[in-house]
């Protein structure tokens, strides 16, 4: 689905990040992956492109404005386009109510999870302009429409507002050719869902299955979305065989959360 095509990864870390990046390169792309933890970006870059042909690592941070334009004219400039960007970079260990989620807190999310998506995007348009379009992918949340177990307020706020500017987005950038677009996750079985489970397990003297029934119980395909299963629909959204999407919220979620 993207053979040829240049697919740039803001935030490539041991879940999804290194996921949509495994996929896109299974589907022909070429890869430039950034993320802030550089030794960590470079053992997953050897991990899954061991001759260092297909991809491209560069330091990222996505609340400096300076980093956001350096990362995307390196993917540009890596083989002379850009086709689409995935933004994966977040911020979502934050959890807490309206009463004790601290003002600090707030702000980190809304300046990562909005302002840092916002300047990642931006700094991409005119390497997609000059490509002649493509498609920008943002992660969102289900949190922002179904509160979650554990409360995350400012961090389901901040995605609900990547949305607003999601449509704002589409409007502007349409004209050129570039598609936005939103894939939304529930629970997604990797490290940090793996993590809280053994974390339970141990804490309420259960077993594992027993807190996977649990987050479980209302999806009715019975089973928590992997990583990858986030990654094949983001994968999707930047290639040609979605020319016609933009402005999408697209949940991969087992049927957690029905939205008609």
């Amino acid at each position: 689905m993207l053979r040829d095509r240049t697919v740039a990864i803001a935030g490539v870390g041991p879940g999804l990040g290194r996921e949509v990046a495994a996929l896109a390169l299974r589907e022909g792309a070429r890869v430039v992956a950034g993320a802030r933890n550089r030794e960590r970006l470079l053992e997953i870059a050897a991990e899954l492109d061991p001759d260092g042909g297909r991809i491209l690592t560069h330091p990222l941070d996505v609340t400096d404005a300076d980093s956001c334009a350096d990362f995307a004219r390196a993917a540009f400039e890596h083989a002379g386009r850009l086709d689409a960007l995935v933004h994966v970079a977040a911020l979502d260990a934050l959890f807490g109510t309206l009463e004790n989620t601290s003002a600090e807190d707030w702000r980190r999310s809304f300046e990562v999870n909005v302002l840092g998506t916002v300047q990642m995007v931006r700094a991409c348009v005119p390497h997609l302009r000059a490509t002649g379009g493509g498609a920008v992918v943002l992660v969102g949340s289900q949190s922002m429409w179904l509160p979650p177990r554990m409360p995350q307020i400012a961090y389901a706020s901040a995605k609900g507002a990547l949305v607003s500017a999601m449509g704002h987005m589409v409007r502007e950038l349409g004209p050129h050719r570039i598609r936005v677009n939103m894939v939304v996750p529930t629970w997604m079985w990797g490290p940090p869902v793996q993590a809280y489970v053994r974390w339970q397990a141990r804490s309420r003297g259960i077993s594992e299955q027993e807190v996977v029934a649990e987050i479980t119980a209302q999806m009715p395909l019975g089973e928590i979305p992997a990583d990858e299963d986030v990654a094949e629909a983001a994968v999707f959204l930047c290639s040609q065989r979605a020319r016609m999407i933009t402005g999408e919220t697209l949940m991969v979620n087992a049927g957690e959360l029905v939205r008609i």
